[in-house]
């Protein structure tokens, strides 16, 4: 029969849901233990407004609740319902589960009340064994929910149960607890609640046990965690504060005492008393805690299952013989339980297992995020399940060979070869674990370290992510900590208290971005800052000045097997170096360029871009010239040699050798780019790439990918399309000294490849970017820049251009002036470099308010490229466009909307919806349309317009905001202000 409101019981277990006798049993238990001084239904109950009553009734109703504790209606009015979420929630959910709440007498404010921690501990203990004494109850799985005190009335039964044998079946049955704001280490409310009991002359036994500090907590934790490490725990803690009636408002349990070290944590929205309250399957907090109960639900079984086979079986913790461990877990260690509960229950049996496979894990990842430390978390958390459990260092041959072979002396069998100590672990039927470590060179096939047969189990760590063949349903690639357990770490590891760690949040984040949250860097930026080298706030500009010094630094004590974050990386490098193969060395040759540009994603269709445009070089009978902007021979020959420059066709076999080798050692990561490949890597293994070379070696490494840069120009459309991706790659690698390069390489090789740059920056419209790098080249040249020389002719092109872009309109107007006068003098009227300066110039006339000069200009530059020039030709269409807004400035609207017309027609014909200079073209009829009152016509265009620039540029790119202002005023203009208003734009004046 089950419990209802009116039969709960004050003490003891009360079953919610109904239990049939002649159906199915329940196959997991489900039981929630109530807090300190709790109602044994009400605690549970939480009360939300009648569906019936309309909304200004629900919140009276909702007032006079909190109010008057009353939950009758008034007046006839609809009542709040009541919402017993276990009740109501649960029993209809989990069917298959007996649901049950614990209550206890522990009211500190009841008189009569006079009970200790392990007096309520001991009789939950009995009670919940008394209910399970059924021969298909006994080692059912249980699913535990503490709320409160609730929560270390579980903890204290739980070590109970260790030590006394008669509730071994009821402990090794847990399947996971959920700990519901759980005072671990006592609350700061507990001091004020045991003033008031004092006060009124209580018995405070309780209250003294969960006082901040208490150090009867303290020794629990440590039995508890000593124990159930393993198990699956859940934390949840309160994000609200509580109002003790004005007199106090704090949290009951701060978020550091609700946490088990090396567990998961989830904070709710509410404070502490609503921690254990829930209003329907819609309510925000439920939503958190109901996956927790059904993964347990739903894994519990198979876990629960094995722990008792193993106990039958005598592979319990006094039968664990062999432990062939090289070191206990570090101190330090965090995070990681998710994946820790992942591997447990790879390893675990279940009724899915099959029974002719062996169990198998693989973890992959970047060298210092920490798989061996998880491997030796597995081991220790896992001693109980194994009879054995044994470590082999594979990371070369001979190692592996001697750890073998000590196993199998262990087990009592002398044997003198690899295959043979192998097969004796092979023949051994019993349970254990086999961690395979340090898997790393891709030269390996380490398919051979296998035992055959189905028995034991096999933890696997390797930098190579093909070596999660090995375990395709059971693998994880490894990636930095999440951004909480990455702080924990760098703070414990600068011996921070904990009490402390809340104010130093904004320093810890700052240093967790900058190290990538990389597991190794951060342990050892906290050694570093613990040593007293400097302090949390100024570990970021030290890093940025002794970024190597930082990375190499090694703690004496508890250091890496790598010693430092650097030589991890190196161990990589080393295995393309010993290789000696032609791949081995493009993939080093590769990781220079890559350690020239960003560590973010590039794609490596810009290395076929510039060996199409190298090749087209080297094939060309003309001579070399003199001039600064010219990619010449030489710039063709310093490209990377992996690019093969001298074949027929593009070859891509050497580009995607030498990337899947840097993949292969986590050195670097593959990613789908629409098909095309692309290449990123981790901040700190981009730095250590670079930092790894010589000044001598990175000169040649910039040259190289300048070459790369430069060449790759000549695809226009990719560029265009890859803008977002290339930006930061174009920006780091300009993030350099160029007076240094120029004074040890020739200027002939450098200012081709800086000029390239600036165009690519000039169509990102990078202003303030490319006004830097003119500044810096015309320091490298020691030249003026207001003293035109006829030499430097494309340097001073270029600067006009970008005087235009940040407003210099009278500067760059004279500029043009003379490079046009210049230019006419020394070139045909037909020389597409003259009709270039020309157009710039008339643009610039244009935006200095002279219109009919620009007007002259335009019309000339487009009759003599009319002549020369397809109407397709883009130069031509430039032009056109260039005219048109011409003649809008000069009030020949109707002009500018037939030349425009034409324009965007026939770049609909020939470009891409995303092109740059077709979206320009839309944009600028758009404009026409509106001035020419043809609102909708504009607001039709200017919406393409802003979604295809909404995908393809940065939110700061001005073509961007330009499309976007525009679309806000055409909105305006035609009446939409809400939609003028969504685009963020408050004042269209």
């Amino acid at each position: 029969m089950a419990c209802t409101k009116a039969t709960v019981k004050s003490s003891g277990l009360n079953i919610w849901s109904s239990e049939d006798a002649t159906g199915p049993a329940p196959v997991v238990d489900i039981i929630a233990v109530q807090g300190l001084g709790s109602h044994e239904f009400y605690t549970w109950v939480k009360k939300v407004p009648s569906q019936n009553a309309d909304k200004r009734r629900r919140f009276r109703d909702k007032a006079q609740f909190w109010k008057a504790k009353k939950p009758q209606g008034k007046d006839g009015e609809d009542s709040p319902t009541e919402v017993m979420w276990v009740r109501d929630l649960l029993v209809p959910m989990f069917k298959d589960a007996r649901i049950a709440t614990y209550s206890y007498k522990s009211d500190w404010r009841d008189r009569k009340v006079k009970t200790s921690l392990r007096q309520c501990a001991e009789q939950f203990l009995n009670i919940l064994s008394q209910h399970r004494q059924q021969a298909d109850e006994r080692k059912r799985p249980l699913v535990l929910i503490g709320h409160s005190l609730g929560s270390i009335v579980i903890q204290q039964a739980l070590v109970i149960a260790v030590h006394q044998p008669e509730f071994t079946d009821l402990r090794l049955s847990i399947a996971g607890v959920l700990f519901l704001g759980a005072p671990f280490q006592g609350s700061d409310a507990a001091v004020f609640g045991k003033w008031l009991a004092r006060l009124s002359r209580l018995d405070s036994t309780l209250l003294e046990n969960l006082r901040n500090g208490s150090p009867d907590l303290y020794a629990l934790q440590e039995d508890f965690c000593g124990s159930y490490t393993a198990w699956d725990l859940v934390c949840f803690y309160e994000m609200s504060d509580t109002n003790f009636g004005g007199l106090l408002r704090t949290k009951v349990v701060n978020p550091q005492s609700a946490s088990l070290l090396g567990q998961r944590k989830i904070f709710l929205n509410t404070d502490h008393s609503g921690l254990n309250k829930f209003g329907g399957v819609d309510d925000e907090n439920f939503a958190l805690v109901l996956p927790e109960i059904r993964r347990i639900f739903e894994d519990g079984p198979s876990i629960v299952a094995e722990r008792h086979r193993a106990k039958d079986t005598g592979a319990t913790s006094y039968g664990n013989l062999h432990w062939m461990v090289p070191r206990p877990v570090n101190d330090l260690f965090t995070g990681r339980s998710e994946l820790l509960l992942r591997i447990q229950k790879a390893f675990h049996c279940d009724q899915t297992s099959s029974p002719n496979k062996q169990k198998r894990f693989v973890i992959t990842g970047l060298g210092g995020q920490g798989k061996s430390e998880i491997c030796l978390m597995v081991a220790s958390q896992m001693r109980a399940d194994f009879w054995g459990v044994f470590w082999v260092d594979v990371g070369n041959a001979s190692t592996a060979e001697n750890d073998f072979i000590a196993i199998a002396k262990l087990l009592g069998q002398s044997v003198k070869s690899l295959c043979d100590a192998i097969r004796v672990l092979a023949n051994t039927e019993r349970t254990w674990l086999l961690i395979l470590d340090d898997a790393d060179d891709p030269n390996i096939d380490y398919q051979v370290y296998f035992p055959s047969g189905t028995h034991g189990a096999v933890l696997m760590t390797s930098r190579i992510p093909d070596c999660k063949r090995y375990s395709l349903d059971a693998n994880e690639a490894l990636e930095g900590l999440v951004d909480e357990d990455s702080k924990e770490l760098l703070l414990k590891a600068a011996d921070i208290p904990k009490d402390l760690w809340p104010s130093y949040n904004d320093q810890a984040t700052t240093v967790v971005d900058i190290l990538g949250s990389h597991t190794l860097a951060l342990i050892q930026a906290g050694a570093y800052i613990a040593k007293g080298h400097c302090q949390l706030y100024e570990y970021p500009k030290v890093y940025e000045r002794q970024r190597e010094r930082l990375l190499k630094y090694r703690p004496e004590q508890a250091q890496s097997r790598y010693r430092d974050v650097y030589a991890t990386f190196e161990a990589s490098a080393e295995v393309l170096e010993r290789s000696n193969s032609e791949a081995g060395e493009d993939a080093l040759c590769l990781l220079t360029v890559l350690s020239m540009l960003d560590s973010a994603v590039i794609p490596l269709q810009i290395f076929q871009s510039a060996w199409s445009s190298g090749r087209e070089v080297l094939r060309s009978s003309c001579e070399e010239t003199s001039a600064i902007d010219d990619m010449s021979r030489s710039h063709a020959l310093r490209l990377p040699g992996l690019l093969i420059k001298e074949s027929d066709e593009w070859d891509p076999f050497r580009l995607t050798e030498a990337s899947s080798k840097l993949i292969s050692l986590s050195l670097a990561m593959r990613h789908d780019i629409n098909g095309s490949m692309g290449l990123s890597m981790h901040p700190l293994t981009h730095a250590w790439a670079k930092d790894r070379q010589d000044r001598e070696q990175q000169d040649t490494a910039w040259i190289a990918t300048g070459c790369v840069l430069a060449f790759s120009r000549s695809n226009s459309i990719m560029w265009q399309t890859q803008e977002r991706r290339l930006l930061p790659h174009l920006q780091s690698y300009l993030n350099t000294k160029i007076g240094r390069i120029l004074l040890f390489e020739s200027k002939a090789l450098v200012i081709p490849i800086l000029l390239e740059c600036g165009w690519a920056l000039l169509d990102m419209r990078q202003d303030l970017m490319l006004s830097h790098l003119l500044e810096d080249i015309f320091t490298g040249l020691r030249k003026n820049p207001k003293e035109l020389l006829e030499e430097l002719l494309p340097l001073y092109s270029l600067q006009a251009r970008s005087l235009s872009n940040t407003g210099e309109i009278k500067m760059a107007v004279a500029l043009l002036e003379q490079i046009v006068e210049i230019e006419g003098r020394i070139l045909a009227e037909t020389h597409p470099n003259r009709l270039t300066s020309q157009h710039a110039l008339a643009i610039a006339y244009e935006a200095n308010g002279q219109v009919k000069e620009a007007i002259v200009l335009l019309e000339q530059v487009m009759e003599i490229r009319g002549r020369i020039l397809a109407e397709t030709h883009p130069h031509q269409l430039a032009s056109q466009h260039a005219l048109a807004s011409a003649y809008t400035a000069n009030g020949q609207v109707k002009e500018a909307i037939a030349l425009l017309e034409q324009v965007v027609e026939i770049k609909g014909r020939t470009l891409a919806e995303t092109h740059p200079s077709r979206l320009a073209s839309q944009h600028a009829l758009a404009s026409v349309y509106k001035a020419n009152g043809q609102v909708k016509e504009a607001i039709a265009l200017l919406e393409q317009v802003v979604e295809i620039r909404g995908r393809t540029l940065a939110e700061t790119h001005p073509n961007r905001l330009a499309s976007q202002h525009a679309l806000a005023r055409a909105y305006k203009a035609n009446g939409q202000v809400k939609e003028a208003m969504a685009l963020g734009f408050r004042r269209l004046d």
